[in-house]
């Protein structure tokens, strides 16, 4: 096996103070393993580059500021820049645990893996909302433990706030594209392609803390239910009936909200009795604040992702349209090389 030299690869925009937290932990890591941090500034308008230099004497920073092409291809750029030949990538606003580089660079040095993705936490300081959306998000009760909650996947996908990737790896598939949302299971799809396996390390989770509200937490999920539509399009042996789930919630939601108009309370009190199990469960991790909050984000998020898979299929399978036509604010310019 080729000996490993990590590089941190972290695509910013406009988020100079979670820059600061991401480097003071990654200054912070244990086991003296050496790593460089590569901050790529996609046309930020508040740069971080002041941010940086506080971190030059404890963390090895290089620093780039480009035009704002999205964060896929701000990833492909600092890797193509990179002095290592394994790359961690991560979203600018988590926090790194002190040992979250000795895990990883055990697991993989003793079974080898071309790409490997961890799972995100909520940490104590975040608050009630984010704790919130982060239980909806990692749940297996919501999400099946897509994002690295269960280790029972087949195949896992790893999502870029907390992947790892061969520098052979990202030279076979050209990394990311231009679609956003969805550039990771993107990316995660042309690997199996090539042939290259995946595999969630359970033990190397980041504190993922979004900068996120109910109307944002909504935009995404939408972004993301569509996006799921266009990936499938794009990689057809990748569908799977779970991706429709969401969409028959809200289906089934509507169809017991008129049933119970009608006076037939049985199918809505099925969903109440969901949502609220799955708040009793969230209050059981968290707390009861979080357990409350946590019926409201579910609900976001299914309906969210349901809506926006409804109307992405409509556009494309049924209207046939182009998926860059149908939804140009999910497609990030091509980067002009100089």
């Amino acid at each position: 096996m080729m000996s490993l030299n990590y590089s941190f690869i972290v695509p910013v925009y406009n988020r100079p103070d979670e820059v600061f937290n991401l480097l003071q932990s990654l200054s912070l890591l244990s086991g003296g393993i050496p790593f460089e941090v590569v901050i790529v500034e996609d046309g930020s308008s508040e740069p971080c580059k002041a941010v940086c230099e506080r971190f030059r004497e404890s963390v090895t920073i290089n620093y780039y500021f480009k035009e704002n092409t999205g964060p896929g291809d701000s990833r492909n750029y600092g890797m193509r820049n990179a002095n290592g030949n394994y790359f961690i990538i991560l979203d600018s606003d988590c926090i790194v645990p002190p040992a979250y580089l000795e895990i990883v660079n055990q697991a993989i040095s003793k079974d080898f893996v071309h790409c490997f993705g961890g799972p995100d936490a909520a940490h104590e300081r975040f608050s009630n909302l984010q704790k919130a959306i982060n239980y909806t998000m990692t749940s297996f009760w919501t999400t099946g433990g897509i994002r690295g909650g269960s280790e029972q996947l087949d195949k896992f996908q790893p999502r870029s706030f907390n992947m790892g990737l061969s520098k052979e790896a990202f030279e076979k598939t050209g990394g990311f594209g231009r679609i956003h949302p969805g550039e990771d299971p993107d990316l995660v799809l042309r690997l199996w392609k090539e042939d290259y396996k995946t595999k969630l390390l359970s033990d190397a989770f980041v504190y993922h803390e979004r900068r996120i509200s109910w109307k944002l937490f909504f935009k995404q999920v939408n972004k993301f239910g569509k996006v799921r539509v266009i990936l499938n399009k794009w990689h057809p042996q990748s569908r799977k009936l779970a991706f429709t789930l969401p969409s028959a919630f809200v289906v089934g939601l509507i169809v017991a909200i008129v049933l119970g108009f009608a006076g037939w309370y049985l199918p809505l009190a099925i969903y109440v009795f969901y949502i609220f199990v799955l708040g009793v469960h969230s209050t059981f991790k968290n707390n009861v604040v979080v357990g409350c909050y946590s019926m409201i984000s579910a609900l976001i998020q299914f309906t969210g992702y349901g809506l926006g898979f409804i109307h992405a299929t409509f556009q494309i399978h049924l209207l046939g349209r182009n998926e860059q036509v149908a939804y140009p604010e999910l497609f990030f310019k091509e980067r002009k090389l100089l």
